[in-house]
């Protein structure tokens, strides 16, 4: 589980742990809390059983479906793709649409559809993936996450292809495609025509997270990155490479001296405090 998911598994479950009390008169109110109580000791299947039981007592109770995709998706391992491990997540994408579809609150719709997304992000299921980042976007416009998450998965479905191209090519990773090089600008022509709007795409959404969050260093890093995608393309247009180049550096730039200013603050904050002088 990524730092943002598990920041929101674990909002999602202090959530529960409060609200499950109000209901726990009823029998599916008493699973919410035994299947909290349970989370919150770090046994999830025990966990995820009872919010299974809550859901099969309460199907129209959308905090269930919540509670039960939280922990199915915190079982999900990001990267093994075995049957087992990508059931957990299809089971947690299930939960979540339920949410989704729902009447529940727009930050419980929010949180659903930031938990779909990141499993199909991790199940590499891009477009699904992108779908859902939208909607997150549409749901909560001042968040600059969703447009990042965009910004990394454009990033990922133009790289990938490129590198294996240069692969193939024999190149060196400080070699740029050549229009001298017969194959070399077959590539080119290709990729260029291929990427374009997902290069287009990403410059955009991780724009558009930066002027949302202006000290978002992980934005700026993929920014720098999706600058080099366009400018690796540009074969026939070496001015317009030799500028993206130096934009993708000015992001480099920007991404150190916003992690200083970061690391700068939180010793601020962490610093202890002089005694006082008597």
């Amino acid at each position: 589980m990524n730092r943002t998911h598990k920041t929101a598994a674990v909002f999602v479950i202090a959530l529960a742990f409060f609200a499950a009390h109000l209901h726990s008169q009823t029998p599916a109110g008493n699973e919410l809390n035994l299947g909290v109580q349970a989370y919150r000791d770090a046994r999830y299947e025990e966990a995820a059983r009872h919010f299974e039981k809550a859901v099969a007592l309460a199907p129209e109770n959308g905090v269930a479906h919540l509670y039960l995709a939280t922990t199915y998706a915190g079982e999900y391992i990001p990267g093994v793709d075995t049957p087992e491990n990508n059931h957990l997540a299809e089971e947690a994408i299930e939960q979540y649409q339920r949410v989704v579809d729902s009447d529940e609150a727009r930050g419980s719709k929010i949180n659903s559809t930031k938990g779909i997304a990141y499993l199909y992000l991790n199940m590499k299921k891009f477009e699904d993936a992108k779908k859902y980042y939208y909607m997150a976007s549409d749901l909560d416009p001042k968040d600059p996450e969703p447009h990042y998450s965009l910004g990394v998965i454009d990033w990922t479905q133009c790289y990938q292809p490129r590198m294996q191209e240069r692969a193939k090519l024999g190149l060196k990773p400080d070699e740029n495609l050549n229009p001298k090089n017969k194959d070399q600008k077959k590539v080119c022509d290709e990729l260029r025509i291929k990427n374009a709007s997902l290069i287009e795409e990403g410059i955009d959404s991780l724009g558009r997270a930066i002027e949302l969050s202006p000290d978002y260093d992980d934005a700026m890093a993929y920014l720098n990155l999706m600058y080099r995608e366009r400018a690796d393309v540009e074969c026939d247009d070496p001015v317009a490479r030799e500028e993206d180049l130096k934009t993708a550096d000015n992001w480099v730039d920007q991404t150190l001296a916003a992690k200083k200013l970061k690391a700068e603050k939180f010793n601020r904050q962490t610093r202890p405090t002089a005694p006082n002088p008597q």
